[in-house]
């Protein structure tokens, strides 16, 4: 009986959160990233530079930063659907604001307050998956939210490119009828969520009572098994924790890797004489085969248990894309190149999110995983900007791509760090453990 009311309660709570949550993603990727398509004619139309409009997409990534820990605070105090409401609507609005940048500073200043709107989604959603999910099933459930980027790069890029061919109607630019149309879709999403989204399981009316007291006694008994396990509650362990500081300086890979594809592929591909629209349809290929792969590779880790390798292979698959893409010199195989990347990285992610919670709880878990995006999202502000500012000075992008793809390695290396650690230091408990316990 418990395994049919398992079934049945997660079967139930999959289909009511995870396809709401992805197209909440979808949206909030494409208004991060849409800035790639733009540039295809904004730059010229407003006198921005590579360097400059590096700079400028990467400065969402400052508002971001500054904003992640309290954002997600406030969502675990005021509860999931105030906030993830409070988000989007306030993100739409600056989106939309972008279709009137007329340079450099307006361009900087509604960058970084797209970050500040926006700081707290990815997170609280990670955050708000833990209160639903248990753990043996949450790198699949992460991996199905996160194919929404991907997914997001997918579809949205022949829609963005179709957009900028409306160039000059009612005397607008294609890129500002882009920012206008897609930021339609956060603003109606920040209303439906105030009366879809439930905050947490006891509150589930869409589940039945004996559900309802299923799941909320099966998360509450992980919960304690991790208090008993040592987990850390307070917010300043969990932003100081040294595992998730390390955490941070692995998704600060993934996350360069990441915006550098959305922000960047678009242009590198427009290079080969593309047109906007043809553009569109070939930065949807990549995408398209890292959601097939991120499927497998998360559902393969959650069923061996097994985390560690499955970052660092994936982070290492991603730094060889990178390292090929530099020096590719065909549109093919720079697209093989890109497909390779976007499988790496977004196979990366749903195993490495699955690891902050071994060992968080509480307001330590909130904090922690808001740590580990904020400070590893920088990863999104330094890849953009470095190659911006790298294909200033040599008109190239091959140097800054190698950039990126080190700061891969580095990811792939830490993590391997990550786990040694963790595994002396278990060996260490075990060991203390023993000494302690009476001999017979």
């Amino acid at each position: 009986m418990d395994t049919a009311l398992e079934k049945r309660v997660m079967g139930k709570v999959s289909w009511r959160i995870i396809p709401f949550i992805m197209i909440l993603y979808f949206v909030a990727f494409l208004d991060r990233v849409n800035i790639g398509f733009a540039a295809i004619h904004m730059n010229e139309d407003i006198g921005l530079d590579p360097a400059i409009f590096g700079l400028g997409a990467g400065l969402f990534f400052v508002g971001y930063f500054l904003f992640e820990v309290p954002s997600n605070l406030a969502l675990e105090k005021f509860g999931a659907r105030l906030w993830i409401a409070r988000v989007m609507v306030t993100w739409g609005l600056i989106s939309g604001a972008m279709a009137f940048v007329q340079g450099p500073h307006s361009f900087y200043v509604l960058r970084f307050l797209l970050g500040v709107a926006e700081a707290g989604f990815f997170p609280g959603i990670i955050l708000y998956l833990s209160y639903w999910f248990p753990m043996k099933n949450r790198a699949v459930v992460t991996a199905f939210f996160m194919a929404a980027a991907p997914i997001s790069v997918a579809l949205g890029s022949p829609v963005s490119g179709a957009l900028l061919e409306m160039d000059g109607l009612f005397g607008l630019h294609g890129w500002q009828w882009m920012f206008l149309i897609e930021a339609g879709p956060a603003l109606v999403l920040g209303v439906v969520v105030l009366f879809y989204m439930t905050d947490r399981p006891e509150k589930a009316k869409w589940l039945q009572a004996d559900e309802r007291e299923w799941l909320s006694a099966t998360m509450n008994a992980e919960r304690a098994a991790k208090d008993k396990a040592g987990a850390k509650h307070s917010i300043l362990k969990g932003m100081t924790d040294p595992r998730v500081l390390a955490l941070s300086l692995v998704y600060f890979g993934t996350s360069a890797g990441l915006y550098t594809l959305g922000i960047w592929a678009p242009q590198v591909l427009h290079g080969f004489g593309l047109t906007s629209f043809q553009t569109g349809l070939v930065n949807a290929i990549p995408p398209i085969a890292s959601v097939i792969a991120m499927f497998f590779w998360s559902r393969h880790s959650d069923r061996t248990g097994e985390r560690t390798w499955h970052v660092t292979l994936a982070c290492t698959a991603a730094a060889i894309g990178l390292f090929f893409a530099g020096f590719a010199v065909s549109l093919v195989a720079v697209l093989l190149a890109l497909v390779v990347v976007n499988c790496g990285v977004s196979s990366a992610k749903p195993p490495l999110w699955a690891m902050p919670t071994l060992s968080l709880s509480g307001s330590a878990a909130a904090t922690g995983i808001a740590t580990i995006n904020s400070i590893g999202n920088l990863g999104g502000f330094v890849g953009p900007y470095a190659i911006g500012l790298i294909k200033q000075s040599t008109g190239s992008f091959e140097y800054g791509l190698y950039f990126v793809g080190a700061l891969l390695l580095i990811s792939a290396l830490t993590t391997l760090v990550i786990a040694g650690t963790s595994a002396r230091k278990s060996a260490a408990a075990m060991r203390a453990a023993e000494a302690k316990a009476p001999h017979s």
